[in-house]
């Protein structure tokens, strides 16, 4: 069942949120890998979304790698809506998202290799249990066909009250609950002053992983003027709890200071006794004094402010680890191997970390945000200061290769940088996956979106 957060330790203070943050400091030694990454169910034979009830359904699947491999169910209430790893693996766990995208949050892991190959094992056993079924799943970051009201909704208690507080707040909130797809990694930090200066350049950059990963360019059948409609999104989906962080960069930044901005992030939701109370738009500052209207009196707990610090997402986001926010999802060996790559090789190496930050430390904070909001339509043809983002992006890819180059982790006669040949071929042709298939779009398919089911699906 879900946690019941009244059985947590309570939270006496400030000073106790910024304390569990700095809990993430751990060694070089002991950082560690965590990809994650989302994919849309499909019919193959009706190219139609996949339900949550039915005998080939989402719970069905659910149930089936629960049976076949040992996945632990995780309910909500009395429906399966989640499954923790085996007890005999190194960890991880299946996770649902408002439309049923389905989503893998792997285990930390030490090196690439292992990550690219959790995440072929993953795929393995879902198209196992997945392919008697009908199933398939969409590698992009957004939905190409359906409509928000064609789109299965899953049956999370929190998604119910986000479906209802999203369209108070922007104007694509349903868009990305329903609709998008992204890939992340979660990487770790030795102290705060590693972890400010690896926000700041993950967040610079962030915009340069959008545009070589773009892959979102279709929306109910037909181009939406994008080549990465996930990201543009997220331009207007909770300005409250989304975007640059340009606080990140003024001096003072510090775990007090991303505290301070999470607790004035507007709350979603309480859990009580296995059950969701709806909090939207309250303040956690509130809530630590003992003024949460719903729990007059009440202190939160160390879960509450999990809780909490899930429901907030801007580019990055800092907990004990930091997550990189910004790409769409793709297909295997092209972006859920390559993306973890790209960031472990420009944040896990001294030296390449330094090298990003002097790439992108005289940026101003306007020039940032305004990278943010043309990347998502004009992709690596971004203008910046006489060049465009594709030069940007070669540099970028060039730092991340010396730097996993430099952490020497091999596997037979390579090196954790060959994963980075997708974005090598990207950066001589100047095509994202987005171009390429907007190019087929007009080309060969004859203006008729459907064949990317077959093209980009598991």
């Amino acid at each position: 069942m879900l946690a019941n957060s009244d059985k947590a330790p309570l939270i006496e203070s400030r000073d106790d949120l910024v304390a569990e943050i700095s809990k993430g400091e751990k060694p070089k030694s002991h950082w560690r890998i965590g990809s994650e990454h989302e994919k849309i169910p499909f019919y193959r034979d009706t190219l139609r979304p996949v339900p949550y009830e039915g005998d080939a359904g989402i719970s069905a699947l659910l149930h089936g790698l629960a049976e076949r491999f040992g996945w632990k169910p995780v309910h909500d209430l009395d429906k399966v809506i989640a499954l923790e790893a085996p007890a005999d693996s190194s960890g991880g766990s299946i996770t649902l998202e408002p439309g049923g995208q389905f989503e893998l949050s792997g285990a930390p892991l030490k090196t690439l290799f292992e990550t690219c190959e959790e995440v072929g094992r993953h795929l393995d056993q879902v198209q196992q249990i997945a392919d008697p079924l009908g199933i398939s799943f969409l590698a992009l970051g957004f939905s190409p066909v359906w409509t928000i009201a064609e789109t299965p909704r899953m049956p999370k208690s929190r998604y119910k009250i986000m479906t209802e507080y999203m369209p108070k707040v922007g104007a694509y909130g349903l868009d990305m609950m329903y609709r998008t797809a992204t890939v992340q990694v979660n990487l770790d930090f030795a102290s705060e002053a590693d972890m400010v200066k690896k926000m700041r350049v993950s967040l610079a950059l962030q915009p340069i992983a959008t545009a070589l990963f773009a892959n979102s360019p279709f929306t109910e059948g037909k181009p939406n003027g994008y080549l990465s409609f996930r990201s543009a999104v997220w331009l207007d989906t909770d300005n409250a709890r989304a975007g640059m962080l340009p606080f990140a960069f003024e001096d003072g930044m510090g775990y007090e200071r991303y505290v301070d901005y999470a607790l004035d992030v507007p709350m979603y939701f309480v859990r009580r006794d296995h059950k969701y109370i709806d909090a939207t738009g309250q303040s956690f500052r509130a809530f630590l004094e003992g003024k949460l209207p719903q729990l007059p009196g009440e202190k939160p707990t160390i879960e509450d402010w999990a809780d909490h610090l899930t429901t907030i997402f801007p580019e990055v986001r800092l907990k004990r680890f930091l997550e990189m926010r910004g790409a769409d999802s793709g297909p295997w060996h092209a972006t859920l191997c390559v993306l973890p790559a790209l960031w472990v090789g420009l944040l896990y190496d001294q030296a390449a970390l330094d090298a990003a930050w002097d790439l992108v430390k005289d940026w101003t904070a306007e020039e940032r945000q305004q990278l943010r909001n043309d990347v998502p339509r004009l992709g690596l043809a971004t203008p910046f200061r006489g060049g465009t983002v594709r030069d940007l992006a070669s540099a970028t890819v060039r730092i991340a290769e010396a730097g996993l180059a430099s952490r020497a982790r091999e596997h037979g006669f390579k090196d954790e940088s060959s994963f980075l040949k997708p974005l090598h071929d990207i950066l001589e042709s100047g095509l994202t996956q987005a171009d390429v298939l907007l190019r087929r779009y007009h080309l060969e398919w004859g203006g008729d979106v459907r064949p990317v089911f077959t093209e980009n699906a598991y």
